[in-house]
């Protein structure tokens, strides 16, 4: 194992132009509805075949924020008919830690088109961390190994310990199962729940992504839709931060990392109005360790070509974020 200290600079942004990285393609559209999903996903939906599993943050109940779970029924409906939604049940008490109380939650919320299975509900596994700095494997919940293919949809927004959530909070935190593999992510042992932050915490947050990511080879694919973008995860449900920030659309990419680097570029080339908040969040948390770990890992790249859907062109970061309307205008 390496010696076990954190990389700091995860307050600091890197322009585009500065890293040094290979292109990878990231795909874009400002078509925010269930046609949108559709559309872009059908862009990197290669390999995605036999038992296929959707992760998705369901949500708190009657949480404001997550995707529709209409949009959601209509996706399967038209793209993977017999897929499942996969989920964990939670490390904090509330009304997703146990799997009755989770259930009870995903009817509230909607989520019950298709069948949609807590992959923890009957046990863990190990799966293994090739060139880990702190783990050599992760603790997920078991039925994961069940699948063939993952597509890892993911509402894009901040979060309270990562800054944001994108599809690496997703499957990190979100294939950990609730007792042992988001306590090894989120605590030191004897401490308090919550002990682990800033760069010390993304670093584990990535390799446990790692783990999945590198479980499901190039059956794997990923999607993150940039719309009610609070400071707050969806795990704080009705609590939430108010959005301020403005909807931009939904990105997708075969490429963790420069998904979840596109959608970081997106929210810096805003105006400092719009960005502000989320912004401030994502630097005092020390989230953009994310970025720079999972290419470190050799996850993927920070530079990519963005490819816009609508108009069937490459659009610069400005582009895409041009002329976007207050939240709720």
């Amino acid at each position: 194992m390496n010696n076990k200290i954190a990389k700091s600079g995860g307050d600091k942004y890197i322009p585009f132009n500065e890293r040094t990285s290979d292109e990878s393609v990231v795909y874009f559209t400002r078509d925010l509805s269930p046609e949108g999903l559709k559309k872009i996903y059908e862009k990197v939906n290669d390999n995605i075949d036999g038992k296929i599993a959707i992760k998705l943050h369901t949500g708190e109940p009657h949480g404001p924020n997550i995707i529709p779970s209409e949009w959601i029924k209509d996706f399967i409906k038209d793209e993977c008919p017999d897929a499942t939604i996969i989920e964990t049940n939670t490390y904090y008490e509330g009304d997703r830690y146990t799997t009755e109380q989770h259930r009870k939650t995903l009817e509230i919320n909607g989520w019950n088109f298709c069948p949609v299975d807590i992959i923890d509900e009957n046990g863990t596994i190990d799966l293994p961390i090739e060139n880990g700095k702190w783990f050599d494997h992760m603790t997920l919940g078991k039925n994961i190994v069940n699948y063939d293919s993952l597509v890892v949809l993911t509402h894009f927004k901040g979060h309270t310990m990562g800054g944001f959530g994108g599809s690496n909070k997703n499957i990190g935190i979100g294939c950990a199962d609730g007792r042992i593999g988001k306590a090894m992510i989120h605590t030191y042992p004897g401490e308090d729940q919550w002990s682990i932050s800033e760069e010390n915490f993304m670093e584990r947050m990535v390799e446990s992504t790692k783990a999945t990511v590198d479980h499901f080879k190039n059956k794997i694919t990923f999607v993150n839709v940039m719309r009610n973008m609070s400071v707050s995860c969806d795990c704080e449900g009705v609590n939430a931060a108010p959005v301020v920030t403005p909807n931009v659309g939904i990105l997708a990419s075969r490429d963790i990392c420069a998904l979840d680097t596109a959608c970081i570029d997106l929210i810096y080339a805003m105006t400092p109005e719009e960005n502000h908040d989320i912004v401030e969040r994502i630097e005092t948390r020390h989230g953009l360790r994310q970025l720079s770990y999972m290419h470190e890992l050799g996850m993927g790249n920070t530079k990519y070509k963005l490819i816009d859907i609508d108009n069937n062109k490459e659009i610069t970061q400005k582009e895409a974020v041009s002329n976007l309307k207050p939240f709720n205008e």
